[in-house]
């Protein structure tokens, strides 16, 4: 499924291709969205294919269509602190995404059937941890993974506020689908009139992980994560006057008009007159305006790297080394 939208060039323009086409319609969904980019979950050699709006499996990993992602973000109505269960979780792209809205106080769980596709989704979000510049940006409820099948779920599990399930439900599993719920909670998922074939076997419950209580450590480096961010974004106040830098000004090309001719033929012989045009007498002084803008406007230059001002911060403070790389989360960069 998917060719709903236009292929991108890359992740943001993959993204605003969504936005036009209604398929993202918050401004939540759209960070989570430009956060992580839809290339980093695939394998190297399909990359090529990774901002275009159709589904990709390549033996038992699979990612959606990005207009399906979409339309899954919105109906689930995110909000900080949540507990949230993806059924079917595959990659983690969708989870990731989830846990840079659910916050630190969140719950994200997933669960999926084959363990080749666990171990791909943990190094995709270890990758993630590691190296992205917008985990820094983000309070993240990192999530959890589990083997197994997303019907054999232990029936003395938690509830969950949000539920999503990927794959096709048949009628008689809805109202199972609906007990993971909590009251008042969304689950979204497809449903299926089809009875499908399960593979036989000696069915195993699973057990999902329990709900994490952070540690002490823990909730102060989130704290001290979130006083920094709080200063950095006062300074970036005080110096920009509302916290917003400037965006660059692209200076728009003048339309010159030409002065058209027209040929007439008649019979053996050509005629070649000249069309008044009314703009064609102030041909001159739009000329020279742009002459004069040109002048005046600066030479474009590329806008220089991000800084993740967070990182620079905690590098400055006067801590031990082990205790600045403990607030960073070890990252690389």
């Amino acid at each position: 499924m998917g060719g709903a939208v236009s292929a991108g060039e890359d992740n943001d323009e993959l993204i605003d291709n969504l936005k036009e086409a209604q398929y993202i319609r918050t401004e939540l969904v759209e960070q989570a969205f430009r956060a992580i980019d839809r290339a980093d979950y695939y394998l190297e050699e399909f990359k090529e294919n990774a901002y275009k709006d159709l589904a990709w499996k390549h033996g038992n990993i699979h990612l959606s269509a990005p207009c399906i992602y979409s339309e899954v973000m919105e109906a689930l109505d995110l909000q900080p602190g949540l507990s949230f269960l993806n059924l079917g979780s595959g990659t983690g792209y969708l989870s990731s995404m989830v846990g840079l809205i659910l916050g630190p106080f969140g719950v994200n769980h997933g669960v999926e059937l084959h363990s080749d596709v666990i171990e791909y989704a943990k190094q995709k979000l270890d990758f993630f941890i590691r190296t992205s510049d917008s985990f820094d940006k983000f309070d993240f409820c990192e999530p959890s993974f589990v083997t197994g099948n997303c019907l054999e779920i232990s029936p003395d599990c938690s509830q969950y506020d949000r539920v999503y399930c990927g794959a096709g439900v048949q009628k008689e599993h809805e109202e199972y689908m609906k007990n993971l719920l909590k009251v008042g909670g969304i689950l979204v998922m497809p449903l299926e009139e089809k009875p499908c074939h399960s593979e036989s076997g000696k069915s195993r419950l699973v057990q999902l992980p329990p709900v994490a209580v952070r540690s002490l450590q823990d909730l102060a480096r989130i704290a001290i994560r979130g006083t920094i961010k709080k200063v950095i974004h006062q300074e970036t106040v005080s110096k920009n006057g509302n916290g917003l830098k400037n965006t660059p000004r692209f200076k728009r090309r003048r339309v010159r008009r030409r002065r058209m001719e027209t040929i007439v033929f008649l019979d053996k012989e050509v005629f070649a007159s000249r069309i008044s045009n009314p703009s064609d007498d102030n041909s001159c002084e739009d000329l020279e305006e742009e002459r004069r803008e040109e002048e005046k406007t600066p030479p474009q230059t590329k806008p220089d790297p991000p800084v993740n001002f967070l990182r620079q911060k905690v590098l400055s403070l006067p801590l031990p080394d082990p205790l600045k790389y403990y607030l960073l989360y070890y990252r690389e960069k």
